[in-house]
């Protein structure tokens, strides 16, 4: 039987201060967190949500180097546009804070410490590249070269963002520094280790044991490492910038950002909760929930609680961790460094008062089991063809209808026929549904459920037809809308952890309010702000610090809360409506458009860099030969007199040539060069002897001397002026 906690505790993934947050960011974790976090709050349960900026590691001293300005410049730019789009889809944390506060630093600072001081490290020597001219350690992502899998230039020395194929300095062809362009040289340096082999068996009891309930992904990728053997970690870095390693001789050593990253969840916390932060992360009546992406697994799940083990001190571990797939772009991979994403801050502009649209159709479309791909048509799809005709349709005529005829007081609910009696017995059984779904970190088949009530409730106004029924019977038509209403009702509480703007406009619709859960966003300070909608809050003070808040006063009035859900009779007879108002707007083409015009200008501006590029590279020598072997060569002018195209064959000319010589055919695949007009006339190279050859039948008698780019053009060789043909080359 699951264990029944006092309190949750819900962190999402630090996201990473080099740049914005895009779509896969939100769909992997952001959004699937939220959801989960207002269900939760919703149900009356005491939860805590944490976040914050991951702002150290070398990405981002990459950029500073890059643009001329301090790693901190970084940071704070791109700490305030992610915060700000957190803030502007609704995704509410309790404290979303940053790795480079002082709280943070010194918290980090003191779990390494104690870990240190209880030889809980090892040290190794190891030689690392270095960089003579710049005269630095380089980390992976400094060093660039030719990817050995793929061949693609500018691969990382972590990764190839081309292929995907993770990799290692070593493997790097012509490694070069990204600092000053030198080539780098190994050099001795010393790092500290935690060494992940000790805590081989105790994760292996605890993961492979002890959590089978994880995701397949989650819970597949921690096997792979713990039966393939752990190795021990470095927790420091030869950097300038991050928490310095905090004991005597690590000068220029910083904390490694994924030992920093992890503890900021911490740090955090203890920013908000100072007095009571420890009920949250060592208190066995907490459940703690990790929300992260499938690259981040190793780190939460083998990583970190190896960390809190050999800590110790109380430190509870992660009751599970929700990780979601990657999510692509109009079919190719969502790329920061190839600007090929959709960045929520730029969404925020292009598309306003559509906040939920994007919250819709992300989980609609979350990676949850398997990579998954947004498409802007299936965007707008979703958004006319669901949240506006189903959800927003539904609500539009229920509302409508009871202004028309009942002024727009809910109408009493007189004898139930089968209809009425069939549908609204189906919410109930959509909550069970619901609820599993919701706590089974399933929140794509989640809102599948919710969207159910609304299809449930279109159905019942389509078939009921209250705009006919109210010619001829009233007390009929007050039934069907009092049915249609309590619906209302019912999605104003199933949407709210899904499309919290339009949950707001459709209770203010309904005039009811929202229990909207505890607040602990003040701190412990006596005076806090409502979760919510800031409307004239009921507070209640709880023990650890926090409020329970309603949005509204709590007395009087209809309050909604998830434990209504499915009731028939939310909504009170002669209850005053408020005014009507669409919840959904459509979508139009030409808005679609620009964004797929947006993404054609992305790629096509890739490909031409591409081919720029590939036109640079040259292929490598070729072995060494003799002198007397190249005069054996009879290179010599020509020119050509006619041109065919070979017969069945898209490459292929055959040219009558007048070599000086004599005059002899020679078959070549130049079709896709040039057209066979094009070349009647033109004096060309050929190597005269070499052994003819017959090709689709027809006797090939030399070669036609051509250069061929790296990207694959190719072009005539031929003399700067007209030359008598036969004269030699050589």
């Amino acid at each position: 039987m699951d264990k029944k906690f006092k309190r949750t505790l819900v962190t999402s993934a630090l996201p990473y201060a080099n740049g914005p947050v895009h779509i896969g960011h939100l769909a992997g974790v952001y959004i699937p967190a939220d959801i989960y976090v207002r269900y939760l709050r919703m149900r009356g349960e005491d939860v805590l949500f944490i976040c914050g900026s991951d702002e150290h590691g070398v990405p981002i001293t990459i950029k500073a180097r890059q643009q001329g300005v301090s790693p901190q410049d970084i940071v704070d730019r791109y700490h305030k546009i992610i915060k700000d789009s957190f803030t502007g889809l609704g995704i509410n944390f309790d404290i979303y804070s940053r790795t480079s506060s002082k709280v943070h630093e010194k918290n980090a600072s003191d779990f390494f410490r104690k870990l240190y001081d209880e030889g809980k490290f090892v040290t190794k020597e190891s030689e690392q590249y270095y960089d003579p001219e710049a005269k630095t350690f380089l980390a992976d992502r400094y060093i660039v070269g030719t990817c050995p899998k793929c061949g693609a230039e500018g691969a990382y020395g972590d990764q190839c963002e081309k292929c995907g194929s993770t990799l290692s300095p070593e493997e790097l062809i012509n490694p070069k520094s990204k600092l000053s362009g030198a080539e780098p040289i190994k050099k001795k340096t010393s790092h500290w280790y935690l060494p992940l082999n000790e805590y081989e068996s105790w994760l292996s009891e605890w993961i492979l044991e002890g959590h089978k309930e994880w995701r397949s992904n989650v819970y597949g990728q921690c096997k792979s490492w713990i039966d393939g053997g752990l190795q021990p970690r470095a927790v420091s870095r030869d950097l300038d910038w991050g928490v310095p390693v905090p004991v005597e001789g690590a000068e220029g050593k910083v904390l490694y950002v994924w030992f920093d990253a992890p503890i900021g969840y911490i740090s955090n916390t203890r920013e908000l909760l100072p007095q009571s932060w420890e009920q949250w992360w060592k208190s066995e009546d907490t459940k703690l929930v990790h929300f992260i992406g499938k690259d981040n697994i190793v780190f939460h799940c083998i990583v970190f609680p190896s960390m809190l083990k050999a800590y110790g001190d109380g430190y509870i571990l992660p009751d599970n961790v929700p990780s979601n797939e990657f999510l692509n772009l109009e079919g190719d991979k969502i790329s920061t460094s190839r600007n090929w994403a959709v960045w929520a801050h730029e969404y925020l502009e292009q598309f306003p008062g559509k906040e939920d649209v994007i919250r819709y159709v992300l989980t609609a479309n979350a990676p949850e089991t398997k990579d998954n791909d947004f498409s802007w048509k299936d965007f707008q799809a979703r958004n006319n063809s669901e949240l506006v005709a189903v959800f927003g349709n539904f609500v539009n005529r229920a509302v409508v209808l009871t202004h028309k005829y009942f002024g727009g007081k809910v109408p009493a609910r007189g004898t139930l026929q089968d209809i009425d009696r069939e549908t609204l017995a189906q919410i109930p059984q959509i909550r069970a549904s619901l609820e599993k779904n919701l706590d089974g970190y399933h929140f794509r088949e989640a809102l599948k459920d919710a969207m159910n009530i609304a299809r449930v409730g279109n159905k019942y106004i389509s078939d009921a037809e209250p705009w006919k029924v109210a010619k001829t019977d009233m007390e009929r038509t007050a039934t069907i809308l009092n049915v249609c209403l309590q619906i209302c009702a019912d999605l104003a509480i199933a949407f709210e952890p899904f499309t919290p703007f339009a949950a707001e406009k459709l209770r203010k619709m309904l005039d009811v309010t929202l229990f909207a859960g505890y607040d602990h966003r003040k701190g412990e300070q006596e005076t806090v702000n409502t979760y919510r909608d800031g409307e004239a809050a009921a507070l209640h003070t709880l023990p650890f610090g926090g409020t329970a808040v309603c949005e509204g006063a709590c007395e009087g009035g209809v309050r909604l809360e998830w434990n209504l859900l499915g009731e028939e009779s939310i909504l009170p007879e002669a209850h005053q409506l408020g005014a009507a108002e669409l919840l959904f707007a459509k979508i139009e083409d030409d808005a679609i458009q620009a964004q797929l015009d947006r993404l054609d200008a992305i790629r096509a501006e890739r490909e031409a860099a591409a081919k720029e590029e590939a036109a640079k590279q040259v292929e490598p020598q070729k072995a060494e030969i003799s002198f007397e072997e190249f005069e054996k060569m009879d290179i010599r002018t020509a020119t050509v007199l006619e041109a065919v195209k070979v017969p069945k064959t898209d490459k292929l000319l055959q040219l009558t040539i007048d070599t000086g010589i004599d005059r002899r055919t020679i078959v070549s695949g130049i079709a896709e060069y040039y057209t066979a007009e094009e070349m009647v006339g033109k004096q060309i190279c050929i190597l005269a002897n070499l052994a003819p050859r017959k090709i689709r039948g027809i006797e090939s008698k030399g070669m036609i001397l051509m250069a061929r780019q790296g990207d694959g053009k190719m072009r005539f060789i031929t003399p700067q002026e007209i030359l008598a043909n036969g004269a030699c080359i050589g």
